[in-house]
């Protein structure tokens, strides 16, 4: 057998607790001088969000900050913070929050320098060669959830408001420069953000290990991933103050989101469009649809998911990973399905569709097509 393959690697990461005072050495590192701090309106008046604000002025790199992000960003927040970025003649972005914080952060510091339209570098083939990549500023990523990932991704997620289709920008150098993950941010998240975020984590690394292409380093990353959720979610779950938990599930977020340049699949198919056309929470929607996944892929990941139970130590094979994965969101008070979750099933064929365009859906075990995409919404209702 002649394997040939072309990995890559992310960035230099900080973790561990009070960190964030390492903020204006990590942009000064950079070359910031003026950086602007993105995040979300609800971080915008916290205080750990004040704190870095602190801690980048004290050092002499202002106190910008831009945080009109939408929980599900989409091109106006891209614009609105665009045009605050170029007015403000800031040289850098500091990522600060959540998923769309974060994304929305590293897109403007991709798109503050770029002459075409956002859609343009859709995660298609090669059109991220389209970017004029010696205008792509410098970003600094500071996560205050443990989840998406998205501190150490080369990507960006963002809803097309029109369209309500949700799209994936990717280049290279939309990978932050610094990582920041002080775990210390992540005590304030109410429970059910902890819960959402961390179960994010664990589909990530699910649908990694789960992929059938080949990247076996992936692979490795994404199964002890999917350990420290199990050992460490409940814990941070239940106590927000643990910070052993809170520090493993900020690490485990960072593998899951490494791991799945393995590839995604049918959890994240499915979740891209519900959160784009209902505006739940993606992490909390992964965990919704994910027993109808693992039950459609069955034929094809049933003996792969009988290592990774006996890995972390579940026996009965997919049997008793599966019960795992239904008690886990139980105790994590995850909705049983979509139809508990609010929504109903009017709009199964729009949503079948937006599915099988979605980027994750070639990396799914079990091959998708819009008939067995819409059995298998009609499952998770």
């Amino acid at each position: 057998m002649n394997i040939v393959a072309n990995w890559s690697y992310p960035t230099a990461i900080k973790l561990g607790r009070g960190r964030i005072k390492e903020l204006a050495d990590a942009a000064k590192t950079l070359g910031l001088k003026k950086p602007l701090l993105v995040t979300d309106r609800g971080l915008a008046s916290m205080a750990i969000t004040g704190h870095a604000l602190d801690v980048l002025d004290e050092a002499g790199l202002g106190r910008a900050i831009f945080a009109e992000v939408d929980p599900n960003p989409n091109e106006k927040n891209l614009e609105a913070g665009v045009k605050v970025y170029r007015d403000g003649g800031h040289d850098g972005v500091v990522a600060f929050g959540g998923g769309s914080g974060l994304d929305l952060g590293k897109l403007i510091a991709f798109m503050a320098g770029q002459t075409r339209p956002v859609w343009d570098f859709e995660d298609i083939g090669d059109w991220w060669t389209r970017a004029d990549a010696s205008k792509i500023a410098p970003i600094v990523a500071v996560p205050t959830t443990a989840g998406t990932g998205s501190e150490v991704g080369r990507a960006g997620v963002l809803t097309n408001s029109e369209t309500h289709v949700k799209k994936i920008i990717f280049h290279p150098k939309l990978l932050p420069g610094v990582v920041i993950c002080d775990p210390e941010l992540t005590t304030g998240m109410p429970k059910v953000i902890t819960a959402g975020t961390g179960m994010d984590a664990f589909a990530h690394c699910l649908e990694a290990y789960s992929s059938p292409f080949y990247h076996p380093m992936s692979g490795g990353i994404a199964l002890e991933g999917l350990r420290l959720v199990k050992d460490f979610l409940p814990r941070a779950f239940k106590d927000g103050s643990d910070m052993e938990a809170r520090t493993n599930m900020m690490a485990a977020a960072a593998m899951g989101a490494v791991s799945f340049q393995k590839g995604l699949g049918a959890i994240h198919a499915l979740s891209h469009p519900i959160g784009a056309v209902y505006n739940t929470h993606h992490g909390m929607t992964n965990a919704v649809v994910m027993p109808a996944v693992l039950r459609f892929n069955r034929p094809a990941i049933e003996e792969k998911i009988g290592r990774a139970a006996a890995y972390l130590g579940i026996s009965g094979g997919f049997d008793g990973f599966y019960d795992y994965v239904l008690a886990l969101r139980a105790e994590l008070g995850v909705p049983q399905n979509l139809t508990a979750m609010g929504i109903k099933p009017d709009r199964i064929d729009e949503l079948a569709a937006m599915a099988i365009e979605d980027p994750s859906c070639g990396g799914n075990p079990v091959p998708m097509t819009l008939e067995n995409t819409k059995a298998l919404f009609l499952d998770c209702f």
